[in-house]
């Protein structure tokens, strides 16, 4: 479960709050699990809706430009390999947070843009361009990458 909080955070610290904030709902709502579905699927949702509610107790603005040109460089051994995940998840970390947290919660957990749009109260529209903008953002870094290790 820490990997997933720490998809959703700034840094491994505010991964760990997460965590344990999560862990703590989770002790505590035990009750509430029916056992339809898996208990990793449980806990899994809470991991995620913990993180959120945190980045709006933290007002994280989920409407971003595409004006951030920092580039991080992935350390690459050998300029034959391909990325392999843990370079991806680095780069995906990246992400300015609105548009990582939009990715994450459709490409990596599963939910709709409306799901995420009542997640995040924001709009199914601004849900599909934060996602969009975070592919053409993820898009722009590999090309980047692939270039430097031709």
């Amino acid at each position: 479960m820490f990997v997933v909080c720490l998809r959703y955070s700034k840094d491994s610290l505010e991964a760990e709050d997460i965590l344990q904030i999560g862990f703590v709902k989770v002790f505590t709502k035990g009750h509430l699990f029916s056992e339809n579905g898996s208990l990793e699927g449980w806990i899994r949702r809470i991991m995620v809706n913990t993180a959120i509610e945190i980045q709006r107790k933290n007002k994280i603005v989920y409407v971003e430009s595409l004006d951030n040109d920092i580039i991080h460089e992935i350390p690459n051994n050998n300029a034959t390999d391909q990325i392999h995940y843990k370079d991806l998840m680095s780069i995906v970390h990246q992400l300015p947070i609105g548009y990582r947290t939009v990715f994450n919660l459709y490409a990596v957990e599963g939910y709709t843009h409306k799901e995420i749009a009542e997640m995040l109260n924001i709009s199914e529209g601004n849900s599909k361009s934060q996602l969009s903008r975070a592919r053409q953002w993820l898009k722009t870094r590999l090309l980047k990458i692939e270039a430097f290790t031709l």
